[in-house]
């Protein structure tokens, strides 16, 4: 009869030393009403307060303005080269005579699509967005539901868009969680246009403008993402830095200046690089136990991590992850290379448990009838070993 049982490990030894995992704690408090902080590398927050809740996104809500325009151009679908024409509408909605942030198009100028990116990320061009929205889905109203199927694809689960500007709308609503996970979306699938966030200045029809993220004049590792600001969002941004191998995405609203903004942004990105590092838990293909094997050619198989995991810790705690390996035992033949066989619980305090697959490393062979004999009659002899 198979008999089950369960292996304990208390502490792994990885990379020289034993990992002190411990949960993100609020250390930090923050004048913004909504606030999170990711690692991009693992999505793990280190920081949240309110950060599902469905607010007016400003400017920032241009991000999934450029996410569609940057598929288009990967796709192939666009080209940088591509020519759209300033529409009326685009002109009086979104021009200087509107009072809002304006690229400075005029009516029926002929605009390349790479000018008009530069226009939207450097510039917040609101007439620039209206432009893209018009030339690429027909109107803005139809290039809003592009908007809308996309947050959905992407898992934005508190997002909800009636333009490409962020102009002020009952149904214009974002979460700083899904900001979040946008800029991350950027980072990660559009490398070769990432560049044009961190440009700090941008010059159409003779009129130059700055670059409005604080972030980049006061930190050098910063690099992104977008401001934004109404009377109803307050000063606004989603920002991303990187120090060394790390990179911080941070997103805060409903701030009460510039000042205020610029301050808090570079006070919470200096907190996540300072009290946080990414440590490698477990590697793929390290070997976690030896499991008898039963009417096998082999008399047991190690049993290996299938994948690696890798979680950001807070680096003052000394708490140890608690590592749980499960798995019957013993295991009868055959066995295949790959097999699942059990998995590694991963506990740490204040973040959700987490199963690791475990692998038979080999293959293990059946006994024919003569081998499966003489265990049974050791089984008999001299019970389980």
């Amino acid at each position: 009869m198979l008999s089950k049982s369960k292996l304990y490990i208390s502490t792994m030894i990885v990379s020289g030393f034993v990992l002190g995992l411990a949960h993100s704690a609020q250390a930090i408090e923050t004048k913004a009403k909504n606030m999170i902080l990711m690692d991009y590398d693992t999505g793990q927050y280190l920081y949240e307060k309110d950060a599902q809740r469905m607010i007016p996104p400003a400017s920032m809500s241009k991000l999934m303005t450029i996410y569609i325009i940057f598929s288009k151009l990967k796709d192939g679908s666009l080209s940088e080269d591509d020519v759209f024409t300033v529409s009326e509408n685009a002109w009086r909605k979104g021009g200087a005579a509107s009072g809002s942030s304006t690229m400075f198009l005029n009516i029926k100028e002929k605009v390349r699509v790479g000018d008009l990116l530069q226009g939207i990320i450097i510039q917040s061009g609101n007439d620039a967005c209206i432009v893209a929205a018009e030339n690429i889905a027909g109107s803005e109203e139809d290039f809003a539901k592009m908007m809308n199927a996309t947050a959905k694809r992407l898992g934005m689960n508190n997002s909800s868009f009636a333009n490409a500007t962020g102009w002020p709308h009952p149904d214009q609503r974002m979460s700083v969680e899904d900001l979040a996970i946008l800029a991350r979306a950027i980072i990660k699938e559009f490398p070769e246009y990432y560049y044009l966030f961190s440009e700090k200045n941008y010059t159409h029809n003779n009129i130059r403008q700055g670059n409005r993220n604080p972030l980049l004049y006061s930190m050098p590792e910063a690099d992104g993402l977008k401001t934004g600001h109404t009377e109803e969002a307050g000063f606004c941004l989603t920002g991303s830095a990187k120090r060394g191998d790390r990179r911080l995405i941070s997103v805060m609203s409903g701030l009460s200046s510039n000042k205020e903004r610029s301050e808090e942004a570079e006070k919470i990105m200096n907190w996540g690089f300072r009290e946080f590092d990414n440590y490698k838990v477990l590697s793929q293909g390290q070997k976690v136990a030896e499991v008898p094997v039963w009417f096998g050619e082999e008399k047991q198989v190690d049993l290996l991590v299938n994948e690696d995991l890798v979680s950001t810790i807070k680096k003052n705690k000394a708490q140890k992850v608690k590592l749980t390996a499960v798995y019957d035992k013993p295991v009868k033949a055959p066995i295949a290379q790959g097999d699942k066989l059990g998995f590694v619980r991963v506990e740490i305090p204040g973040q959700p448990v987490k199963e690791v697959p475990l692998i038979a490393a080999k293959d293990v062979k059946k006994l024919g009838w003569f081998g499966k004999m003489m265990e049974n009659v050791k089984y008999l002899l001299f019970g389980e070993e």
